[in-house]
């Protein structure tokens, strides 16, 4: 059993990521974009958070296999987490500084890189640690840091700080800052180098293929995470676009903030409770299907009214349910791992569900928003993966 102690401590680390990670996406890089651009600001943000999430999807699981092979007296994972938090918050430096789309595409590459290196680290704890009775209520209090992060973040640019580069530049400070009382207070066994097998370039770079033939549960578990994330990009990629053009909402950073913390209010009611229940009952995918159609209700009510009051009403329904399924998802997933030697490169194998959908939003969001019904549109294909993900959840067979 782990303690308290180590939960929160773990939950601070993982606060730090998705803050610095989901603050620029939702509020600093649309500000900074439409000054620079305001005219393609949409093409302008999706290029950025394009290939930021192209680089996300390379960084954590190359960045996890390393983690694996770490042999560190200080253990596989700290280093990670800890040299991740320093790299992460010079990329959001960089980014800062830049008044070009190229240079702000540059600087928040480098952020992803850094800040999906301590992802890596950051992830693997609950498979390394936590017995099979705590994951999913572990995992509430992890991933429910997902949406506290975005909310601190919010907080901070939009009322304690004013301007896009000391928004940044405290988002820096906080990343190492919330990874330094993990990193600091809880040991870990250090890998003997005997054990650490020896380095094939060919042998590395196939490792990185996990056969949905040889190992379906992984492949199953992979695709559910993929799109329901994929929906949930499309739903929030665009939030403050969304609420400036088709809500006409007056201030729509504001306005992000309020959805936001309604969103996570939401998620924290069903996350926790919804963890214990599952680590008591043993199961994981009806809770999964349950997540996906509650999601499905908020992104269809966004896609048909587009008021200020009904984007109240989707935000707290969509919390609810995201809050289902951060509660079982990461609980599911470390159960379907291959095997115990590689968990943090298969757990990165896994996390590309998560970055890949940042890079096909994106793509799929611009034109839909263009040629195929505007935000309705938006929201009917984020309603229609979301959806998807709940239904094939149901082929993983090795768990309840």
């Amino acid at each position: 059993m782990v303690k308290p102690g180590w939960t929160v401590n773990l939950s601070l680390a993982t606060l730090a990521v998705f803050m610095a990670f989901m603050t620029p996406i939702q509020i600093l890089l649309p500000l900074q974009l439409e000054h620079i651009d305001p005219q393609d600001k949409n093409a302008a943000l999706s290029l950025v958070t394009g290939l930021g999430a192209l680089v996300a999807v390379l960084a954590n699981p190359i960045a996890g296999a390393w983690s694996d092979r770490t042999t560190s007296r200080f253990g596989r994972r700290r280093p990670w987490i800890l040299g991740g938090a320093l790299a992460g918050a010079a990329g959001l430096a960089v980014t800062a500084s830049q008044h070009t789309v190229a240079g702000v595409a540059v600087g928040w590459c480098l952020a992803q890189a850094g800040l999906n290196a301590m992802l890596a680290g950051v992830t693997t704890p609950i498979a390394d640690r936590v017995p099979l009775g705590q994951r999913a209520q572990v995992s509430g209090w992890t991933g429910l840091m997902q949406s506290v992060g975005l909310v601190v973040g919010a907080l901070i640019t939009t009322t304690l700080v004013t301007g896009v580069g000391s928004g940044y530049g405290t988002l820096a400070v906080l990343t190492v800052a919330l990874a330094l009382p993990f990193v600091l207070c809880h040991g870990e066994p250090a890998l003997p180098r005997a054990l650490r097998p020896a380095f094939d370039a060919r042998a590395f770079a196939r490792s990185f293929w996990v056969s949905p033939r040889q190992h379906p549960d992984f492949g199953w578990a992979w695709l559910t995470r993929f799109l329901i994330n994929l929906g949930n990009a499309l739903g929030t990629l665009y939030l403050f676009y969304f609420l400036a053009d088709a809500v006409h909402y007056g201030d729509p950073g504001t306005g992000v903030l309020i959805l936001t913390l309604i969103y996570t209010l939401c998620a924290a009611v069903t996350a926790v409770p919804v963890g214990a229940l599952s680590d008591r009952v043993g199961r994981r995918k009806g809770f999964v299907v349950l997540c996906s159609v509650v999601m499905t209700a908020a992104a269809l009510l966004l896609a048909l009214v587009h008021t200020w009051p009904s984007a109240l009403a989707a935000a707290a329904v969509l919390g609810a349910g995201y809050g289902i399924y951060l509660a079982v998802d990461q609980a599911l997933v470390t159960q379907v791992l291959p095997q115990a030697a590689d968990r943090a490169k298969d757990l990165g194998v896994i996390n590309i569900a998560n970055s890949g959908p940042q890079v096909l939003a994106p793509a799929l969001a611009s034109p839909i928003i263009a040629h195929l019904g505007g935000y309705t549109g938006l929201y009917v294909a984020a309603a229609l993966a979301i959806l998807a993900g709940g239904f094939l959840v149901r082929r993983i067979r090795g768990v309840a």
